[in-house]
């Protein structure tokens, strides 16, 4: 599939670009695909592997290691699967290559899905490996909750002014004047008390800590922010061509995240070969975090498994994206994701 196919959208792919790096279904129809994708997770096929190509949403990282754990350790072979790893990045848009047939699989986030979907562009969300979406706030020790900011200057990117902080000010009452831009450079914070920014618990947290910042950090999840993040999105020819390979893709993908919490070494050397500039200590950092957040197997994913989905979910970010002016109410979100394959995976916490 080429993506002159697409062109005419080429425009609205660039513009999820942009709600993809804040992240940092209508699904194959038929029995037969489902029969397909059972039976591939019974018993994998005894040919030659399927070569998938796996592009991620930023540089290597510990939110990418359950992926890489499952290259590393021989996972995706189990399954019959030859996986490729590619690098997304500020300047990767992950969406066109996706559409223009460059992966098979990427690395997104719901508010990026269903836009493509309002665009009128094929895409379909199979799993979901994070439950939350990481993003949260960094404030200095005053401020007890989310609650807490109506006196501060908060540090918003570009990309958050379309996903969470319409979603921030509406249900604090939050206004525009105490907005700045967030340029990704932590020294305004450290300079004044009065500064709270954005922040992902692997990576502000990360260096407020070095600096021994004395600074907390506030999920926006716990409050009710809706959307997954890190799912694994595809074309829906490949869910209506390929149901076997997506299926055991996500099955494998799954249990590569459980085998990386339980010991990250072997994922954490393949993303430190993709990515030099990650240390020990920020990789080490960034599980912990993950674990201690539950950001993988809390939620649904401690009795549904590893990458669960609902319907319900779904429909809640839905709802805050036209509440928010986001998204246009009659989009069809439920082509945005299918739950078919993740409900066979039943990979356990």
């Amino acid at each position: 599939m080429r993506v002159t196919r697409f062109s005419p959208l080429l425009h609205r792919l660039r513009r999820l670009s942009c709600i993809a790096a804040s992240g940092r279904s209508w699904f194959a129809r038929g029995l037969s695909g489902a029969a397909l994708a059972g039976a591939a997770l019974a018993a994998p096929l005894a040919h030659a592997d399927d070569h998938v190509t796996l592009l991620t949403s930023w540089y290597a990282q510990a939110e990418h290691g359950g992926f890489y754990q499952a290259v590393a350790t021989g996972i995706y072979k189990k399954y019959g699967l030859d996986v490729t790893i590619k690098m997304g990045g500020p300047q990767v848009n992950g969406m066109q290559l996706l559409a223009g047939g460059q992966a098979d699989f990427l690395l997104g986030y719901d508010f990026q899905v269903l836009s493509g979907v309002e665009a009128g562009i094929p895409v379909t969300t199979v799993a979901a490996a994070f439950q939350y979406d990481p993003q949260g706030m960094m404030t200095h020790a005053d401020v007890t909750s989310l609650a807490g900011l109506k006196n501060k200057t908060i540090l918003v990117a570009g990309s958050g002014r379309t996903t969470w902080w319409p979603w921030l000010k509406a249900k604090y009452g939050y206004t525009e004047a105490q907005a700045r831009p967030y340029t990704f450079n932590l020294q305004p914070f450290f300079a004044d008390q009065n500064v709270a920014m954005q922040a992902y618990p692997s990576s502000e947290t990360f260096q407020a800590e070095q600096a021994h910042a004395n600074a907390h950090f506030f999920l926006f999840a716990d409050d009710g922010y809706p959307p997954y993040n890190t799912t694994i999105v595809t074309m829906r020819d490949t869910l209506k061509n390929k149901p076997d390979v997506v299926a055991r893709f996500v099955k494998a993908s799954m249990e590569g995240w459980k085998s990386y919490l339980a010991d990250p070494a072997p994922g954490n050397a393949l993303i430190k070969k993709d990515n030099p500039q990650m240390s020990d200590a920020q990789l080490a950092y960034g599980v912990a975090q993950l674990k201690k957040l539950k950001i993988v197997t809390g939620g649904d994913a401690a009795t549904q498994g590893i990458g669960t989905m609902t319907d319900a979910r779904w429909k809640k970010t839905f709802d805050y994206m036209v509440d928010a002016r986001l998204l246009k109410p009659a989009t069809d979100y439920r082509a945005a994701y299918t739950l078919q394959f993740i409900q066979n995976a039943k990979v356990m916490p």
